[in-house]
């Protein structure tokens, strides 16, 4: 288990235009009640926030995820991020990965996701990332919604009508995913942008967090009105209290100012 930055309760950080973006964020990880190894690796310090979740199962999980914060770190020193960068660095991220020793035959692998504070025309905007099954949500005046989509065999199904969500929760292939940084493959994530705006919430977490507890309760403790350190340690010990099967790793990042140019 790697961790890159500390828990910040208010940062302010100056935009080209001249105007400011003010972020607050924790981040907090644990082994699980039933993994000897945390395979989870993390990220938050501006511009990036990200988790990483070593495969499970397979050898050198946590240096797989290891490598893709190292390689995230040190792409943007005192900068903003580009998709562009991002992509470069998850590329750079999986050719360590390929030599890495004393992995298996199968080689090694870690899904990653995260946002990304980053540039649009002269306004600040979250780029989100994914490859694999962890997820970025977002909190705002419409509640949680979840930005990502599961690169997973459950999530195909889902989008083919097979099974209900419900369902995909407790399907026998929920841990299958069809994405990965690793295993000798080039690396494929996908997009999306966000605008920065006062009071949004943004919920960083791998798989151990989304496998124990369901999204009305993710609302409701994202949703308490709590700091984000307070929020972050709720989640991990729900879903250590729901079982705690698998390693779980969560961010929080709150924007709690904006100041234009």
């Amino acid at each position: 288990m790697t961790q890159i930055g500390r828990d910040n309760p208010a940062e302010r950080i100056a935009l080209p235009n001249g105007g400011s973006v003010t972020l607050g964020w924790a981040a907090t990880t644990d082994v699980g009640n039933r993994r000897q190894v945390n395979e989870d690796s993390l990220l938050a310090t501006p511009p990036i926030f990200a988790v990483a979740d070593g495969m499970g199962g397979h050898a050198a999980g946590d240096l797989a995820s290891q490598a893709v914060v190292n390689r995230l770190a040190d792409s943007f020193p005192g900068g903003f991020a580009t998709p562009a960068a991002i992509g470069l660095a998850l590329a750079r991220a999986a050719q360590d990965i390929a030599h890495l020793e004393g992995t298996s035959i199968l080689g090694a692998g870690t899904t990653v996701t995260g946002v990304a504070l980053t540039i649009s025309g002269d306004d600040p905007y979250f780029a989100v990332f994914n490859v694999g099954d962890s997820r970025v949500y977002h909190w705002g005046e419409s509640g949680l919604e979840q930005v990502t989509v599961d690169h997973s065999v459950v999530q195909e199904l889902v989008d083919a009508g097979a099974i209900t969500r419900a369902q995909a929760d407790h399907h026998p292939d929920s841990n299958v995913i069809t994405r990965a940084i690793g295993f000798n493959e080039t690396p494929m994530p996908d997009y999306w942008l966000l605008p920065v705006e006062v009071g949004t919430r943004l919920l960083v977490c791998s798989d151990g967090l989304t496998k124990e507890i369901d999204d009305g309760r993710l609302a409701e403790i994202a949703g308490a009105g709590e700091p984000a350190r307070e929020t972050a340690v709720s989640l991990v010990e729900a879903a250590l209290a729901a079982g705690g099967r698998d390693n779980v790793t969560v961010i929080i990042v709150d924007v709690l100012a904006v100041e234009p140019a």
